[in-house]
């Protein structure tokens, strides 16, 4: 196994782990992104992502794709956008060494929290994150806005 940074041509495997993680999510249609958006958005003057990708004899079998984000309480911090591993790959430690890179990436940033999100009804990651020493806050809740509701509340005004 091989961890490490990646980069544009590894997009056209990025972008199939996402489309996993979307169906493994139960959001098949979820996914509007192209290979050409990845490369656009993660390897230009200034990256809104970054990603390290797990290999195994050639083939990408997982990433863990973050970006920097800042706190008001903490200053800069990493957000862990996906951690995703290829399903014949899960029980390896090919999940955990991504993870250690993702932990190894916060430190070396000097970064002072790592966040991410879980969804409830994964129980392995759940487990995983508690027994790596993460806290679940469960008294805060995820708020988003989707296009149409952009749209929607602007037309409002």
């Amino acid at each position: 196994m091989n961890i490490r940074k990646g980069n544009p041509e590894d997009m056209e495997s990025v972008l199939g782990l996402i489309q996993d993680l979307a169906i493994f999510e139960k959001e098949p249609e979820a996914v509007v992104i192209t290979v050409d958006d990845l490369v656009r958005d993660g390897f230009g003057e200034n990256p809104l992502f970054h990603v390290f990708v797990a290999e195994v004899e050639q083939e990408i079998v997982g990433i863990a794709l973050y970006y920097y984000r800042y706190s008001t309480w903490k200053g800069k911090t990493i957000h862990l956008e996906d951690l995703i591993v290829k399903d014949k790959m899960r029980g390896t430690g090919l999940g955990s060494a991504l993870y250690t890179a993702i932990m190894k990436q916060g430190k070396k940033d000097n970064v002072r929290r790592v966040e991410w999100n879980v969804l409830d009804w994964n129980t392995p990651a759940v487990k995983f994150y508690e027994n790596s020493g993460a806290k679940i806050l469960e008294e805060w809740r995820v708020v988003q806005m989707d296009e149409n509701g952009i749209n929607s509340y602007l037309e409002k005004l």
